[in-house]
């Protein structure tokens, strides 16, 4: 949180650099899959924090992702996955996480607030994904530091980089907002920044480059 903060409050942009090696609607996304390789190219090129998938399932993910990565970089990591059970709080923490997703079309607002809770008393940064006005005004109740707009539309699985831009006019200036998906080149940096936006979680185009570092340090160079 402090280093996205910071460079966000800065008006500098701040990638959340993801490892992914697939998704359900998209398979396979990187057969070439070497964590460690992946996790410092990305902090060797820019990378302000690193999300790691850890879902199994439907991702192709592992818990043990996060503790191989907290080995070899310092930049902070967060953990991405379908948080649903106080368990995985604790978990998250012990592996060696700074920040754990909660994602509000998955939750009720009880268990929000105590997974919230759970976390920032152990000193877990939190990143409250939303995906639309209905879920911001959900996620706002419990006053989150970090907001992530997922600009994926759950009912199409159409994405469009307009969502973000739409809801940041909703958010409070002392929320520090990440914009999710669908950000692919430049210009989707620059819209995205002229509506206040400055933080940015992106994994699919990084992870079908070559060296994923390379494309973002490239992506960044305004």
């Amino acid at each position: 949180k402090v280093c996205l903060k910071r460079k966000t409050s800065l008006k500098e942009i701040a990638v959340i650099a993801e490892i992914k090696r697939s998704s359900p609607s998209k398979g396979v996304i990187r057969e070439n899959f070497i964590l460690e390789d992946i996790a410092r190219d990305y902090a060797d090129n820019g990378a302000t924090c690193l999300s790691i998938l850890t879902d199994e399932p439907f991702f192709g993910g592992n818990i043990e992702y996060v503790e191989r990565a907290r080995n070899i970089v310092k930049i902070p990591i967060l953990r991405k996955d379908f948080i649903i059970d106080s368990f995985q709080v604790t978990e998250t923490k012990a592996r060696g996480a700074d920040c754990i997703l909660l994602i509000v079309a998955a939750l009720d607002d009880h268990e929000l607030k105590d997974f919230y809770d759970q976390s920032k008393a152990i000193d877990l940064d939190v990143l409250i994904e939303i995906h639309s006005l209905e879920e911001l005004e959900r996620a706002l109740k419990i006053s989150p530091e970090l907001l992530g707009i997922n600009n994926r539309n759950l009912s199409s699985f159409e994405v469009d980089i307009q969502n973000s831009i739409d809801l940041m006019k909703k958010i409070p200036s002392d929320i520090t907002v990440i914009s999710e998906s669908g950000i692919l080149k430049q210009p989707d940096l620059k819209n995205l920044s002229a509506a206040g936006i400055y933080g940015f979680l992106i994994g699919e185009k990084f992870m079908r480059a070559e060296s994923p570092g390379q494309d973002l340090f490239e992506l960044i160079s305004l």
